[in-house]
This record gives structure tokens, C-alpha cells and sequence, in this order.
């Protein structure tokens, strides 16, 4: 229990209440005693300075210390202190408790010596006791007090402060905890949890920062899910049908002639771009995906794209236009992997649009970047569904159907592809006005 944050809390105000009190007592009680001493040594030389006044004129006014003693025991009752006068040989000749008298005095007492007003000649020295005077007593009372005060006043703060720390412990812990059993609860796969604080700050951000990473680890999980359903699918269809013909062949219904064999390879080869996607996303998590880069000519590999997927475009009655520059510089890109992104965006484009569209690709030149765009006329996407097409697994077209469904992975791929060229990758879309794709890629540094 010593070890929870509220335990914490509450020793941490309790340490620094104890060390401020602790220290404004140690600086407190060194300046009243400081001063009590001057107050005590300044006094005494008031004394002195008094009774020197008063003695030199008793001289003055006798011509010799007779009579004396009455005014000494007067100001040792005054001052409340003991008051010695010597004449100028050092014999006492009073003392204001009438001890000594006719005897030699030289104690290390606080003392002035008195002479004549306006001569050197010295008349005698008057001592005046060490012994705490009556103010001196006064004033050690006061700093008692002081201490006192001081010490009921520490223990009522600790008191205030164990107060305080007990309620700003449990504001603070009572968050905190909620986050711990949310996140265990988080680990055991519940995704739905969230924090409903509402306090600003490090606990404010804190909160939102949980709930935001919640937020995404439960959609990743969906999305997850539907990959898992959606790739079993994807796999089962053509390997149904991969079966169905070697059932079919086995069982003699129809013959091993090119066209079953055609038919074979066409669910091969979907087979196998499934599990290339797979490999290609599996890589970019592991970021493992190895660029080869070099100066390349983006013209010439927009035009080999276009060409690779322009019988299929021609099949559908989708026409495909090229604006490119002659004079665009030569970019510093993996020509494999970009030309595999343009034709991700291209089948993209052309799955979804419909006879009659026309798609446009075009390139440009921006400072030190050259900007490739597809732009398609087809069914374009829902405004709630841009912000997560580049997402994994995630698919506009919720359908599993081959021809327009997907796995759901092409544009994440391309997206990592382009990101790790240095580029960004970015979608324009209206439901039923067509999407527009756009990537850039670094010009080559060999380009003057």
C-alpha cells in the first residue's frame, strides 16, 4: 500500500512541508538569536554611554568620587544589571551591590573609561556585568514565543497539507486507476474500453491519448478481422475452383486441353498476387522492404504502365489518357517499386469505372518533386470512407467479389512503397464524381 501513487502523494507533502518548516525554524531562530545579540551589545553601550555621561558629571561637580556609591547602586537598579566604578589606579570605589570597595578590578567585563570633558586626563573606568539585562531576558521570551508559534504552525500545516494530499491524491490516483484497469482490460482483448475524464493537463492528454490509441487498436481488430474472413474467402474461391477442375478432369467430365489449363492458371495467378500482397505488407511492417534506387525516366515508366494494362482498359471501353512532359527530370525512384504503385492506382481506377469513363494520367514537376496523378470518372468514394482507404485490410466496396471487393491491401502497399521513397501519397474523391490519386517522387540529385 506504502508503494501506491496516493501513499506517494501524500509522504511527498508531507516531506516538503517538514523541510520548509524545517528550514524557515533553522533561518528564523539564527536571525532572532543574531539580533537578540546586537540588541544586547548595542544596549549595553547605551549603558555605558549613559552612565559615563553621569558619572564624568558627578566628578565634575565634586572634584573627586566621594559620594559616589549612592548613584552606582541607583543605575545598577535602573539597568538591572551590576555596575562597577574604578578610579584611574583601578581601585573600585563602588559597586552597585556593595561587595567590593579599596580593591583592584580589571575583569573582562564591557567597560568605558571616563576622562574630563575637553581633557585626556582620565578619571576612572566604570565595567558594566555580562549578565543578561532585563531587555535580553524580554527578548529570548519573544523568540520562544516564536519558536512556538512556529512549531503549532508547522503542525497545523502538516495537518492542512495531509488534508490536501489525501484529496489531491485520490483526484490524481482516481484516473490513473481507471487507466490501469482499463489498459489490463485492453490487454485481454477487450477494445471497447475508454476513459470518461474530462480534466485538462497531463491527465486530460493522458485520457485522450488512451482513448485514441483504444479507438485504433479496435478498429485495426476489426479490420484485422475482416482481412482474416475476406483472404479465406479470397483463397477459397479459386482453390474451389482449382479442385472442382481436378475433380472434373480425375472423373473424365472434361479433358486436360488449354482451355481447363488456362482456366487453372487464371485462379493460380489470382492465388499467387494474393499472397505476394501479403508478403509485400508483411515486409513493409518488418520494414524490410529493400529499394533499389537510381535515376530513372518517369515518362518512359508511365508509358510501360499504361501499355501493360491498356488491352484490359480497351476490353472494358475505358480509355486511358496520358499528359506527360517531355522535359520532366529524371527521378530518383526503385522503377519496380513505383511502377507498382501507377499500376495499383490504374486497376484501382479501371475496377472501378464503368464503360463509357475515361481515365487520365498525368505527371508534373514541383520544386524538387515530380507529382504523378491518376484521375478516373468511375463511382468515386463515399466523403466517410476517404480518410481510411489507405488503411490496411480496409476496403471502400464492402462486397467480396473478386472484381471489385480486392483484399484490401493495394493502396496500403502503395502508400508504404511511396513513404519509403520520402514521397506522400494523398486521394481526392466524390461519391458518383470519380477519385483522384496522387504520389510524388524525389527528382534525382545527379539533375543540375
Amino acid at each position: 500500500m506504502m508503494h501506491s501513487l496516493r501513499s506517494q502523494l501524500v509522504l511527498l507533502s508531507i516531506s516538503v512541508i517538514l523541510a520548509s518548516i524545517g528550514t524557515i525554524y533553522l533561518f528564523v531562530n539564527r536571525g532572532v538569536q543574531g539580533e537578540i545579540q546586537q540588541y544586547e551589545q548595542h544596549t549595553q553601550q547605551i549603558y555605558l554611554t549613559r552612565m559615563e555621561h553621569l558619572l564624568s558629571r558627578h566628578y565634575s561637580q565634586q572634584g573627586n568620587w566621594t559620594s559616589v556609591q549612592p548613584l552606582v547602586e541607583n543605575m545598577g537598579t535602573l539597568y538591572g544589571q551590576r555596575i562597577i566604578l574604578t578610579d584611574s589606579s583601578g581601585t573600585v570605589v563602588a559597586d552597585s551591590q556593595g561587595e567590593l570597595s579599596d580593591e583592584q578590578f580589571y575583569p573582562d567585563w564591557p567597560k568605558r573609561t571616563l576622562s574630563l570633558q575637553g581633557t585626556d586626563s582620565v578619571l576612572g573606568t566604570v565595567y558594566i556585568s555580562p549578565e543578561p539585562s532585563i531587555g535580553y531576558a524580554l527578548a529570548q521570551g519573544l523568540a520562544g514565543s516564536t519558536r512556538l508559534v512556529l512549531l503549532w504552525g508547522g503542525l497545523l500545516a502538516i495537518s492542512i497539507a495531509l488534508i490536501i494530499a489525501f484529496v489531491l491524491s485520490r483526484w490524481v490516483s482516481a484516473p490513473i486507476q481507471a487507466l490501469t484497469v482499463s489498459a489490463k482490460r485492453l490487454g485481454r482483448g477487450d477494445f471497447s474500453q475508454r476513459l470518461d475524464f474530462q480534466g485538462k493537463g497531463e491527465l486530460g492528454e493522458l485520457t485522450q491519448a488512451f482513448n485514441s490509441m483504444a479507438s485504433n487498436l479496435e478498429r485495426t481488430e476489426r479490420l484485422r478481422r475482416n482481412m482474416v474472413a475476406d483472404t479465406a474467402h479470397e483463397l477459397r474461391t479459386p482453390l474451389s475452383n482449382i479442385r472442382g477442375y481436378m475433380e472434373a478432369i480425375r472423373d473424365g467430365m472434361i479433358k486436360p486441353d488449354a482451355d481447363a489449363i488456362r482456366s487453372l492458371d487464371e485462379e493460380v495467378t489470382l492465388l499467387s498476387r494474393l499472397v505476394d500482397d501479403l508478403q509485400e505488407l508483411a515486409l513493409a511492417d518488418a520494414g524490410e522492404i529493400k529499394l533499389v534506387c537510381q535515376p530513372e525516366d518517369v515518362k518512359e515508366l508511365i508509358h510501360q504502365v499504361v501499355a501493360a494494362v491498356q488491352t484490359k482498359a480497351t476490353a472494358k471501353g475505358v480509355p486511358i489518357s496520358l499528359s506527360v512532359p517531355d522535359k520532366l527530370p529524371l527521378v530518383n525512384i526503385d522503377a519496380r517499386r513505383i511502377s507498382q504503385v501507377v499500376r495499383n492506382l490504374l486497376e484501382n481506377a479501371l475496377a472501378h469505372t464503368a464503360k463509357g469513363g475515361n481515365i487520365a494520367v498525368t505527371a508534373r514537376q514541383q520544386d524538387g518533386w515530380v507529382e504523378i496523378s491518376v484521375t478516373d470518372t468511375g463511382e468515386g468514394i463515399p466523403a466517410e470512407e476517404l480518410p481510411n482507404i489507405f488503411e490496411r485490410f480496409y476496403r471502400v466496396d464492402k462486397s467480396r467479389a473478386r472484381a471489385t471487393g480486392g483484399s484490401g491491401l493495394g493502396l496500403t502497399i502503395a502508400k508504404y512503397l511511396v513513404e519509403a521513397h520520402g514521397g506522400k501519397i494523398k486521394a481526392y474523391s466524390e461519391s458518383g464524381k470519380g477519385s483522384r490519386f496522387l504520389f510524388t517522387v524525389p527528382v534525382s540529385d545527379s539533375i543540375s
